[in-house]
């Protein structure tokens, strides 16, 4: 099974405006993001499942005790990613983070191609990716060393001659914030399900 949540960092209004200003020039691509996100990392099923034993020698999730019990399955597994983020994150102080240009990965490792991108650059960000990987595992060709920063403008179709490098020469002054909470994506409802302090 794929991914269940993310842990995303949440973007300003003045990224959303700067996607909005280059959505004319995005024709000929076979999907366009309305919604964009920055991926810190992505949690599976078994990411989430704790290795803790109850008293009868069973085993259980974190999010399985106390008044997640009867909860439906997708909260017990939002309870479970919250818990189980509680330790790598509590280490974590905000950071800074900037958009710096329009990029493009003409190979990705699946879907489509190829993937219109805006290009994040962010140590702490990097390094907090690095925390998380070390505790849940690396998503295989998208994380670890091959993490990449990036918020998806628009992939696949057929752009006409020149248009992915005119887009990828686009200038416009960097777009800097600092990150002081993060939010956990639900992807089946395409928005955040909890937010999380830095």
């Amino acid at each position: 099974m794929g991914p269940v949540f993310s842990l995303n960092v949440p973007l300003p209004t003045s990224v959303d405006r700067l996607a909005s200003d280059l959505h004319p020039k995005l024709t000929g691509f076979d999907r366009v993001r309305d919604r964009r996100t920055l991926v810190c990392k992505r949690f599976g099923v078994d990411d989430v499942r704790s290795e803790e034993r109850g008293r009868g020698g069973e085993r259980r999730g974190d999010g399985e005790r106390g008044a997640s019990r009867g909860a439906p399955p997708r909260q017990r597994a939002l309870d479970r990613v919250r818990e189980r983020l509680r330790r790598p994150l509590a280490a974590a102080d905000p950071f800074e983070v900037a958009v710096t240009g329009v990029d493009v990965f003409d190979a990705p490792r699946s879907g489509s191609r190829p993937v219109l991108y805006l290009a994040v650059e962010s140590d702490g960000l990097v390094r907090l990716h690095r925390r998380l990987c070390a505790a849940f595992g690396v998503v295989e060709g998208i994380e670890g060393d091959d993490y990449v920063p990036h918020v998806t403008l628009a992939r696949g179709g057929d752009p006409g001659p020149g248009a992915v490098a005119d887009l990828v020469a686009a200038e416009f002054d960097p777009i800097r914030w600092r990150v002081h909470a993060l939010d956990v994506w639900d992807p089946e409802y395409r928005e955040p399900a909890a937010t999380i302090d830095l």
